[in-house]
């Protein structure tokens, strides 16, 4: 008899209470609806591409000679710094997938505004096995989603950069011996 004894009163309290459904249409949006992204490029012709040390900032460029770079490597304190030179919408977040020298890699690469426009960059300590994808001496394909993908012609100056660059990790000092 008990277990019946509330079932009016559960009755009550759903009848109280409309369905979700009722009324759908008239009710504000509680979030800003989302525009669509840009387009995807296609991916760039790369033949005749080349790495080559930029003169001026310390980067390591990827493209064909006398035009825009498409890709970057840069060096900060033993962080490897990536940049993709291709539009990105503000503030999006991706994958950089990375794929050759007998490894599959993705990385973190998020839109970052760089003199009045977005680009695709990301950072990784130099020394971190995911970037042996890099130093390989065979072609690599990378590819942001929306961005194309970028043949990276076979080259040992990425492996080369990759391992300087880890050379600037400051290693943990040493353990001092006990005077006793």
């Amino acid at each position: 008899m008990v277990r019946y004894g509330c079932f009016p009163f559960v009755l009550c309290l759903a009848a109280c209470n409309p369905p979700a459904s009722e009324d759908y249409a008239s009710r504000p949006s509680v979030v800003e609806e989302r525009t669509s992204p840009t387009e995807p490029i296609d991916s760039p012709d790369t033949e005749g591409a080349a790495w080559a040390m930029s003169e001026t900032s310390g980067r390591l460029l990827y493209g064909k000679p006398g035009h825009a770079p498409l890709l970057s490597l840069a060096c900060e304190d033993g962080t490897l710094v990536y940049t993709r030179y291709v539009a990105a919408d503000p503030n999006a977040k991706a994958v950089l997938a990375l794929i050759g020298n007998g490894h599959v890699e993705r990385l973190w690469i998020d839109a970052e505004e760089d003199e009045e426009r977005w680009l695709w960059r990301g950072r990784l300590a130099a020394d971190d096995p995911r970037l042996e994808v890099l130093t390989g001496p065979r072609r690599v394909e990378a590819t942001v989603p929306g961005a194309g993908s970028v043949a990276l012609n076979a080259s040992r100056a990425p492996g080369e950069f990759v391992t300087a660059c880890a050379a600037e990790l400051t290693p943990p000092p040493a353990p001092q011996e006990d005077p006793a």
